[in-house]
């Protein structure tokens, strides 16, 4: 009876999402076309040389590690599943959304993590219209080198000081989303501001964000305290043959 209920529940449920009627998408981060051709190719340059040194760092520790690169795969697909829950900010021309990052960039490190992002948001560009393209450049340098480095810093700085790897974790997570939408703000504010003062405007984007952002760099936090103890009790060896 209980399996009939819930398949009957998910069948309506997916019922529901065919014959809701069709609205404007806000794509994850900057949505195509957002920014003006300068800056996209500007935050393409800025984040290259990232995205470079992520893949060199994946052939080195790939060769000595061969176990690496399958568990930068499954870190990719959490990052990919984490970051495809867009939650809608008209007001900022774009959207809020967890994205992983931290927890990413605590188990395989930063540069790898700019990595799996930047596969994450080719995907998401192409076959899910979450962001695009031409703002390719600009996604990756919130999510994946500013989220990412703020999450593994912050990570490792905490422990060093405290010594609680459940602090650490959770306050990575929070800052690297945090991070993540305090650089995406900067990127819009600076491509968009026109006549208007870039710090007011920047001020008034990033505001925008903070109704949904607060709680869901919360929530990341939780999270990378709950996938940190789950590695730690069940295959604790994985967080030395990946430790950076």
């Amino acid at each position: 009876m209980k399996a009939r209920r819930r398949s009957i529940t998910a069948i309506l449920a997916f019922t529901s999402l065919l014959v809701l009627p069709d609205v404007p998408a806000f794509a994850m981060h900057i949505s195509e076309g957002i920014l003006p051709a300068q800056w996209a190719i500007l935050w393409f340059a800025a984040s290259a040389p990232f995205l470079f040194l992520g893949l060199r760092e994946l052939h080195l520790r790939g060769r000595r590690n061969l176990h690496l690169k399958p568990m930068v795969g499954l870190v990719g697909a959490a990052v990919f599943i984490i970051s495809c829950m867009p939650i809608p900010v008209p007001a900022a021309g774009s959207c809020s959304h967890p994205c992983g990052t931290g927890i990413a960039a605590i188990f395989i490190g930063p540069l790898l993590t700019v990595v799996v992002a930047s596969v994450a948001l080719v995907l998401q560009a192409l076959f899910l219209a979450h962001g695009g393209l031409t703002t390719l450049g600009a996604n990756l340098a919130s999510m994946g080198v500013a989220g990412a480095l703020a999450g593994y810093g912050s990570f490792i700085l905490v422990r060093r000081l405290s010594g609680r790897w459940w602090i650490a974790a959770f306050i990575a997570g929070i800052l690297s989303d945090w991070a993540t939408y305090t650089v995406t703000s900067f990127q819009l504010a600076a491509a968009l501001h026109g006549d208007a003062p870039l710090g007011k405007f920047f001020l008034t984007v990033l505001l925008a964000f903070v109704p949904t952002q607060v709680p869901l760099g919360i929530v990341e936090g939780f999270m990378c305290v709950g996938a940190y103890r789950f590695i730690l009790t069940r295959r604790p060896e994985l967080l030395k043959i990946f430790a950076v």
